[in-house]
């Protein structure tokens, strides 16, 4: 099972949210699920979890981005990363059909439009769990790369949010009955 929610507080992220149970905390949610919240974007320093930005002096900044969090227990790191895939895959899909024509690409866990970077993601584990982020830029200003944000693209962020948690949820859902269905072979 998975539960999601879209917070109608405003969170700035500064990395501290990439916690155990951060889903909990905030919509009570008490399994696998994902948040989502607006609020400006600013992790610097060791609260990076991607060792290579963290040695690279890097930083994540925006001045507006649309943040999911999420949370699965009983996930493997390199599940949680596929996960993550599959997440950003499905924000891919939905900026697809709300905005064809754009030229789209993924790599890796991010997304670009046209050599700007659109989305940040990273995955990792916790003492009892691993979690996720995936920022979506609303207004990218402060970034330290060249980036785009879904205002300058025009779609709406709320329906947006919504929609993905929706197919996150509906994803996860499949297969969860898709390992119940089948029978093992020897």
């Amino acid at each position: 099972m998975l539960e999601t929610k879209m917070l109608q507080e405003r969170i700035d992220y500064t990395g501290d949210q990439l916690r155990s149970h951060f889903v909990r905390e905030k919509a009570e949610i008490t399994a696998d699920g994902v948040v989502a919240f607006r609020g400006a974007c600013a992790v610097t320093g060791s609260r990076l979890v991607d060792l290579e930005d963290a040695e690279q002096h890097s930083s994540i900044i925006a001045e507006e981005m649309l943040h999911f969090i999420g949370e699965h227990f009983e996930c493997s790191l390199r599940e949680a990363n596929y996960r993550l895939r599959l997440f950003v895959g499905i924000v891919g899909e939905f900026i697809r059909e709300l905005a064809p024509g754009l030229v789209l690409t993924r790599d890796g866990d991010d997304l670009y439009i046209a050599d700007r970077k659109l989305t940040v993601a990273i995955a990792t584990v916790t003492p009892v769990s691993t979690v996720f982020h995936c920022g979506v830029n609303i207004d990218p200003q402060g970034a330290p790369v060249p980036a785009i944000g879904l205002g300058e693209i025009g779609i709406d962020e709320e329906k947006f949010t919504v929609a993905v948690l929706d197919r996150y949820r509906e994803e996860c859902l499949s297969i969860d009955k898709a390992i119940r269905k089948v029978r093992g072979v020897v």
